[in-house]
């Protein structure tokens, strides 16, 4: 899988400074618990190179950046340490070539079109934009990607999680960038419960899990319309009949033959169903490929491989 896809299914890069080299363990640690197995570490500082080192050898499963990379020895450096792509925080040509020449991923900032352009010359196709908001945000992400057809972006620089999924809603952004879950102060109090915490919740806004609707096997007709006629009333919901199924609101779809789960099924909505697949496997669910359900050449749905409690999941895309 290409680095770029890799971080897309991420969503979020969280992008942090280590003053000391002993601190980027247990905090990228805490990264990875709260469901982000990734970090871009940069060189802000003089850790940074141990830190990376550090983090390769005892969280292998860390996809491991190296930030604010501005010379060809850092580039050598970081690589040696076990950083598998490189960011920049603008666009240098020689960095850019010492990066493909080595076979390293590199984003390379840009700000402008121009930048963009010579990003394109040099044969890139994923450019950060930084620093995102002081430089107009998504607004001008949208006006600069519409000569640009073939250009995404990774924004870092002012994105959070009020705005994360604003960012991440346009289909020429890969992911974002970001430090909000990993604040100073809780860094330096190695206060890491608290960054997995705040990991966790950027996490859940962004893949914006919510229950959609229950399917309840009724198994015949006769019987599906008495069970959808009684939820109809107990909810004061009105009644919607199709071939195969009664919807009673939007909450629920009582089947009139027998469907999948012992019980039911249950569709839980997300904002992007590859990332919301990506980041519950790595919580152990698995799914059933045969299940997937396409729309125009999108995965809009597909189900989980194991019942929970006697009802079928199914992801669905919002």
């Amino acid at each position: 899988m290409e680095m770029i896809e890799k971080l897309s299914l991420a969503g979020i890069v969280p992008v942090i400074k280590v003053e000391d080299a002993a601190d980027a363990v247990p905090l990228c640690k805490a990264l990875s618990d709260g469901g982000l197995p990734v970090a871009e570490i940069t060189f802000r500082s003089d850790a940074a190179e141990e830190a990376i080192k550090r983090v390769h050898a005892e969280l292998p499963d860390v996809i491991l950046g190296a930030g604010t990379v501005l010379t060809k020895d850092q580039v050598d450096r970081a690589v040696a340490a076990g950083a598998t792509y490189i960011v920049s925080p603008g666009l240098n040509r020689e960095i850019v070539r010492y990066c493909k020449e080595k076979g390293v991923p590199i984003v390379p900032g840009c700000a402008n079109p121009s930048d963009i352009e010579v990003a394109l010359e040099e044969g890139l196709k994923t450019v950060k934009f930084f620093p995102a908001e002081a430089l107009g945000g998504l607004p001008l992400i949208k006006a600069m990607s519409a000569p640009y057809g073939n250009v995404t972006f990774l924004p870092t620089g002012g994105v959070n999680e009020k705005n994360l999924n604003e960012y991440l809603a346009f289909s020429k952004i890969v992911a974002c960038g970001g430090s909000w879950m990993v604040p100073g102060d809780a860094v330096a109090a190695k206060d890491w419960k608290r960054i997995e915490n705040l990991t966790r919740s950027a996490v859940n806004t962004m893949l914006g899990l919510e229950l959609r609707h229950v399917g309840v096997n009724s198994g015949d007709p006769d019987t599906c319309k008495k069970d959808a006629e009684q939820i109809a009333k107990l909810l004061g919901w009105p009644l919607d009949d199709h071939k195969n199924a009664t919807f009673v609101g939007d909450g629920f779809e009582v089947m009139k033959i027998p469907f999948r789960g012992k019980n039911g099924h249950i569709a839980i909505a997300c904002n992007n169903i590859k990332r919301a697949r990506w980041h519950l496997e790595r919580r152990g669910f698995m799914f059933d490929d045969n299940t997937a359900i396409m729309k125009d050449g999108k995965l809009r749905a597909i189900y989980l491989k194991e019942d929970v409690a006697g009802f079928a999941f199914h992801l669905l895309q919002k």
